[in-house]
């Protein structure tokens, strides 16, 4: 599974930089160098025509900037940085500034050029990992950024433990059945989300389990079925905020009872692939164009077709789940 949103990054991250300090002050200074702000986990896209903006430095957005990190050289051997510029007002943030607006990513991930939309995936979610680690795990103690922003150090004098960023691992998955004409998959909902929407099913790894493992002990907690060993289909950066989803695929054992655990979902169902085919007619919503979810789905629906390629409507920006 290729081409999914978030993947395919630009930039060269080069780890050997990370380190030289005096090198990236420089780069700081350099008009030619890119730095992407991310103001309260929203990212500068220009209005007109969907597009990341990069600032250069000493921009106006960029004063009283809280912390900087180098995320890597660009095609063109430039340094690109992430910049949290959370401290700007309220009305600084929410206006527009030369054609540019601070936007949710996952409103505009869609439409958006996949390789962009990596770079500012890749500066949320770093940045992310910045504002939750302000403090030592161990101690408690203040700690300081440190290798360009690829980890933070404890003051503490008796710990000094250092933290590395990292993403919590969650598997999503579609579980399908041989039943009727062409087979059916197994949609589900959140109370929260919007009325009508149903996506796979998807929960966390737990200390201790493979990634296989969390995916049967999901679908059988949360709607009682059993599968057979599930296959995995891609992976795919979620920093909203702070996850890296792994796809699988999963077929339900013979004579599967669909249970529905209340306390976990409002409602699952199993759905044919003429029912997705003509959603909009029986008021059902998919997940976003840009999440894994959804092309774990439109793959099953693709593969009753003979392979046909299932892009048939315009990506249009998607609300987040």
């Amino acid at each position: 599974m290729r081409g999914l949103h978030y993947t395919d990054g630009p930039l060269d991250r080069a780890e050997p930089l990370r380190r030289d300090a005096l090198w990236q002050r420089e780069r700081l200074a350099d008009p030619s160098s890119r730095i992407f702000p991310v103001w309260r986990s929203r990212s500068l896209v220009a209005e007109d025509l969907p597009q990341a903006v990069a600032l250069a430095p000493g921009a106006a957005l960029l004063e009283g900037c809280e912390e900087v990190v180098f995320l890597g050289l660009d095609e063109a051997g430039r340094a690109c940085f992430a910049a949290d510029v959370s401290a700007l007002d309220e009305r600084t943030g929410r206006e527009p500034a030369e054609g540019a607006r601070f936007t949710e990513l996952r409103r505009v991930g869609a439409v958006l050029d996949r390789g962009q939309g990596a770079v500012l995936a890749y500066a949320r979610g770093i940045l992310h990992w910045h504002r939750r680690h302000r403090f030592c795990g161990a101690c408690g103690s203040a700690t300081e950024s440190r290798d360009g922003g690829h980890m933070r150090a404890c003051t503490g004098v008796a710990c000094g433990a250092h933290h590395f960023p990292s993403s919590d691992p969650a598997v999503i998955m579609l579980i399908t059945r041989d039943v009727g004409d062409g087979g059916q998959c197994l949609l589900a909902r959140q109370s929260r989300w919007p009325k009508g929407m149903m996506s796979t099913l998807a929960g966390f790894v737990e200390p201790g389990e493979s990634l296989e493992e969390a995916v049967m002990r999901e679908v059988e907690e949360e709607t009682g079925i059993r599968i057979a060993y599930p296959s995995y289909r891609g992976s795919q950066p979620w920093p909203f905020p702070a996850s890296l989803m792994v796809g699988f695929r999963g077929q339900a054992e013979d004579g599967a009872v669909l249970r529905v655990n209340a306390t976990e979902l409002e409602d699952a169902r199993w759905f044919s692939r003429e029912e997705i085919r003509e959603r909009k007619e029986i008021g059902l919503i998919l997940p976003g164009r840009d999440s894994i979810a959804r092309r774990l789905i439109e793959e099953w629906v693709e593969e009753g077709e003979g392979g046909r390629t299932a892009q048939t409507e315009e990506a249009q920006p998607c609300p987040a789940l």
